[in-house]
């Protein structure tokens, strides 16, 4: 089995020992111990992974151990009380791994990917992405999910994370805690619905309303449901897909901070 190199254990340490959004101290003293590794002791995160993983393979002379770090780390059932971190982690992991021929995909399994030759391209796709969105008028709060680490693996993540923004603009201003087609039907149904994007008067205002609410849970279906995430694995995206699917969040958002909410007898 092939070993590591230094750098990309460096950057493997570095990515799951992130200051802000990578493992804490509990959790890398835990899965050293769990991956039958040697614990160097207390000092910063990416050194203490970093020198357990250099141990581990030279004493061994192989990556077994430094893999079932991975795969511990990574598992989602780890985070299934703070999700939040799972996706960031995960995306800035894979970014690390692009230079080792490695991929997490959403289940935290570990599989094999084109191995980058040249540095990063996901810095190159996020700085091009964002450029022909700002070129299209895209709304500020998509910009904000052209960065490098959505984009290590492809442009699926970047969209994945921008439609969730949706969800959140939605509970923001209504307070609902639902998610997916469920959100959508408590606050677009209804007579009054609780967010409306027309004043609803005519036949064709209610049309619209009724398209929207369907506009919107379609995104929903296609980037949230298990079985997209399920397909993603092999939904190689394109810089065009991800610009059109983009400019449609970008839509939605723009209709959701014109709506109003309806007083409500």
């Amino acid at each position: 089995m092939k070993a590591f190199t230094q750098d990309q254990l460096e950057a493997i340490a570095g990515a799951l020992g992130d200051t802000d959004g990578g493992l804490k101290n509990p959790e890398i003293e835990f899965l050293i111990r769990s991956a039958k590794m040697i614990d160097p002791g207390p000092m910063t995160k990416r050194h203490r992974i970093y020198n357990a993983f250099v141990e581990s393979q030279n004493s061994k002379r192989n990556r077994t151990h430094v893999l079932q770090f991975i795969r511990l780390a990574m598992s989602p059932a780890r985070y299934s009380r703070e999700p939040h971190r799972f996706e960031p982690m995960r995306a800035a992991f894979n970014q690390a791994l692009a230079f080792a021929g490695l991929v997490v995909d959403e289940t935290g399994a570990l599989g094999a990917a084109a191995a980058a030759k040249t540095l990063p391209e996901a810095q190159r796709r996020a700085r091009d992405l964002r450029a022909d969105l700002e070129g299209r008028g895209v709304h500020p709060d998509v910009l904000a999910f052209c960065r490098a680490e959505l984009l290590a693996d492809n442009y699926f993540h970047a969209v994945q994370e921008a439609v969730k923004s949706v969800g959140d603009k939605i509970r923001n201003k209504t307070g609902l805690t639902d998610d997916g087609g469920v959100l959508v039907d408590r606050a677009f149904g209804g007579d009054p619905p609780l967010i409306a994007i027309n004043a609803r008067r005519t036949a064709s205002e209610k049309s619209e309303q009724s398209g929207f609410a369907n506009l919107v849970k379609g995104a929903f279906g296609m980037f949230r449901n298990p079985t997209a995430h399920e397909a993603r694995i092999h939904w190689d995206m394109s810089k065009a897909d991800a610009e059109d699917l983009l400019t449609i969040v970008s839509l939605i958002h723009r209709r959701l901070d014109a709506s109003h909410m309806p007083p409500r007898v």
